[in-house]
């Protein structure tokens, strides 16, 4: 949870019902998050936990939420002149990926017990989140 609390920006002395209402951050939509529970079968059965916005039961946003995707020929093609060339081929991982671009949309959330202490506040959803319909193409926009 301390990787994804740069997400969230805490709400001083707001309660739900003023959020619901519009009072305070009109335009603002609930958006309700869920933890998702993995194990990864890399040999030494890594446990993964996430917290996932529910962008489904959300409303599209106006801005696009298209990312383009590689294709796997590309790919092959790629290698294959980088290997006729001698070239030397990089590639990484970035963890966490989605919470360095900003979120496009304007929702709110209010923290659940994974949050500790925090269980029950008001949280404005500042960076993409994984499960937002517009975090693909945020987290593209902010690497290029």
């Amino acid at each position: 949870m301390k990787n994804v609390r740069v997400a969230f920006e805490k709400l001083e002395n707001v309660s739900k019902e003023q959020m619901r209402t519009g009072k305070v951050k009109p335009g603002f939509t609930y958006c309700s998050t869920h933890m998702i529970f993995d194990i990864k079968m890399d040999g030494a059965f890594t446990r993964n936990a996430r917290l996932v916005a529910d962008g489904h039961k959300t409303k599209p946003p106006a801005s696009v939420t298209y990312s383009s995707v590689l294709s796997r020929d590309s790919v092959r093609i790629a290698l294959t002149i980088a290997s006729l060339n001698s070239l030397h081929v990089s590639a990484c991982d970035i963890g966490n990926a989605y919470l360095n671009a900003a979120c496009r949309e304007k929702l709110w959330t209010v923290a659940g017990p994974e949050f500790g202490s925090e269980k029950g506040s008001v949280k404005i959803i500042a960076r993409a989140l994984y499960g937002l319909k517009s975090s693909g193409a945020a987290w593209k926009s902010a690497l290029a």
